[in-house]
């Protein structure tokens, strides 16, 4: 195989996958994923109200922040919108969107839960290798980056209004923060990736840029994002029921895997059709310079109807 370009393997349900309810085999609007280093799959289901782990190769997933419902004691969540796993402290931070917070929680057997943020519309979190927290706020329209124990932040990318130019959001949501600590973010509304490089003033469009649509250098409602280690974008274009990737300065990208077509098939994706809660696992390869191929994993999110439509 060439490692000229990346390459697909067929799909394999990783969690989820019998239909949207309650039953620990079940999702309902699974709208983010966070893999950890023994391949356990942590799972914030906004319909839910929980956050919920499947370890690999397993049946059913075990809840493991909020299993009391609804609500806005320390101990519940109302629709959380994404989990990252803080490596150092073996804790959960955990968006709770309506709850307007982040959330802190042991990984394993805990109950100390704490509200470490509030009064923020918490969207997305990243967390780069200095411990440094990024947030999306989805009502200021920007990102800050946190020193772990602060409560203000720093604005590192948007916070000058609602528009579509280069310097502002509309609806920023995923994040990606990369060894420079330049923050990648699905600007949702706009149809683009904004790469902001540390202490810029405006950002470069990495990915889509050219209005909603379907075309190469188009995007329909983008959302997951990854970056590799040459400074191809990997981005989620739900609308379009594909996964496409941009190389570094491309104009236009190449679809991955969907080509346009929704589907319940391993190699197809389903993202706003109601009741496919299920995840799906892709590995594929690429190039990185002259070395040897590299393997990644890439999380396809199947939700109900998103919540950023």
């Amino acid at each position: 195989m060439s490692c000229n370009t990346p390459s697909v393997s067929i799909g394999l349900t990783v969690a989820g996958g019998h239909g949207e309810g309650l039953a620990l085999n079940q999702l309902s609007v699974p709208v983010s994923v966070f893999v950890d280093e023994d391949q356990t799959v942590y799972i914030a289901d906004f319909g839910n109200h929980c956050i919920v782990a499947w370890k690999h190769n397993t049946a059913s997933g075990q809840v493991v922040a909020g299993e009391n419902g609804k609500g806005n004691e320390n101990n519940q969540f109302s629709n959380p919108t994404d989990v990252i796993v803080d490596k150092e402290t073996d804790m959960l931070l955990i968006c709770d969107l309506n709850n307007c917070r982040v959330m802190r929680w042991p990984r394993h057997n805990g109950t100390s839960e704490e509200v470490i943020l509030e009064k923020i519309a918490c969207g997305r979190l990243a967390m780069d290798k200095q411990r440094f927290l990024y947030i999306s706020d989805l009502e200021k329209n920007d990102v800050r980056r946190y020193r772990m124990g602060e409560t203000n932040g720093t604005e590192v990318a948007g916070g000058n209004g609602v528009g579509d130019r280069l310097n502002q959001f509309n609806r920023p949501g995923y994040l990606f923060v990369n060894n420079e600590q330049s923050v990648y973010v699905s600007d949702s509304w706009n149809q683009c990736v904004m790469k902001w490089e540390k202490d810029a003033k405006e950002g470069i469009v990495a990915a889509g840029g050219h209005g909603q649509g379907n075309g190469l250098s188009q995007l329909y409602n983008p959302q997951g994002v990854v970056v590799d280690s040459s400074g191809t974008v990997y981005v989620a274009d739900v609308y379009n029921h594909r996964v496409m990737y941009w190389p570094k300065e491309a104009t236009q990208g190449t679809v991955l895997i969907g080509v346009n077509e929704l589907g319940e098939g391993a190699n197809q994706l389903n993202s706003p059709i109601p009741k496919q809660t299920k995840i799906f696992k892709n590995a594929f390869k690429r190039t990185n310079g002259n070395r040897d191929c590299e393997l990644f994993t890439l999380i396809i999110k199947i939700p109900e109807t998103p919540f950023f439509a």
